[in-house]
């Protein structure tokens, strides 16, 4: 079936949407909508600056690999928040990420940028699903990204698909930072994420938190800037499993295999915790 697109003239304001998911209640069916979201984006060098600066990106003409997820944001809370999604957006559990970066991010656009949900499976603790997201410029496809969503409210009939075995690489010291307990604030002010898990504790702890946690791609973010080095301009994709949250504040350290092709990241905190890990290929 055909993907019907909502073609909107901009991007929509997010106040609004935010106050959209807050009310939402209930599961609304088992299915997944053949519904996309898209619109003309373009960057501003001003609101790319601050991304830098929160993620520790150097200035470098390229776009950060991960920038393209906040283009696109407004597109994917308008999906999420839309009548024909079938679930509430409070809950849904970011588990995986990959992007992939087809030819250098370069320029400010203007680009297309397309949202759409696929691939609805059965999970152990209940059903995932992907938001995929699309930047296309005049030559068409150059990046895409891929967010595996956990849904807790659904249950599926059928087995969960297995995990993929990550392939296990020697790793070595790369980085460490000091993650503050104010960190969710402000990746909240430039990516437009202000999940109230993520500015404090007072708020976090509405939601079963001991203390704010920090963005799941504040964290891939903050690890792509420090491996920028070995990874090329394009040609290749970055897959990661989130795993325990980063309680804020918070030290992490950063290991990673050797500069190759293709190689392993795994973020770690206090105690050998893990938060996250994952690796980076060529694109097949």
């Amino acid at each position: 079936m055909a993907t019907d697109w909502l073609d909107l003239p901009a991007s929509p304001a997010l106040p609004g949407l935010f106050a959209r998911a807050a009310v939402r209640r209930g599961t609304r069916g088992k299915t997944l909508p053949e519904l996309g979201v898209r619109c003309q984006v373009s960057v501003d060098p001003g609101h790319l600056e601050r991304y830098r600066t929160v993620c520790g990106f150097p200035g470098k003409g390229l776009l950060p690999a991960t920038y393209p997820h906040i283009l696109a944001f407004p597109l994917q809370m308008r999906l999420l928040t839309a009548p024909r999604f079938p679930f509430p957006l409070l809950g849904l559990v970011h588990l995986e990420n990959r992007i992939r970066v087809l030819r250098p991010l370069g320029g400010l656009g203007p680009f297309t940028a397309s949202v759409q949900v696929d691939d609805l499976q059965p999970h152990e603790k209940g059903a995932t699903f992907s938001l995929v997201t699309r930047l296309e410029d005049l030559l068409g496809l150059v990046w895409e990204g891929d967010s595996r969503i956990l849904f807790r409210g659904l249950r599926l009939s059928g087995q969960p698909v297995p995990r993929s075995v990550e392939e296990s690489l020697p790793l070595d010291h790369l980085d460490q930072w000091y993650a503050a307990a104010d960190i969710g604030r402000h990746y909240a002010r430039v990516a437009g994420d202000y999940n109230p898990i993520h500015l404090s504790a007072a708020s976090a702890k509405l939601f079963g938190f001991p203390r704010a946690i920090a963005h799941g791609l504040w964290n891939k973010a903050r690890c792509l800037a420090a491996l920028e080095s070995r990874l090329p301009a394009a040609g290749y994709e970055v897959d990661v499993r989130f795993q325990k949250p980063v309680l804020l504040p918070g030290e992490v350290t950063l290991l990673a295999s050797a500069a190759a092709p293709a190689g392993r990241l795994v973020l770690r905190g206090k105690d050998d915790t893990p938060h996250m890990t994952g690796g980076w290929q060529p694109l097949a």
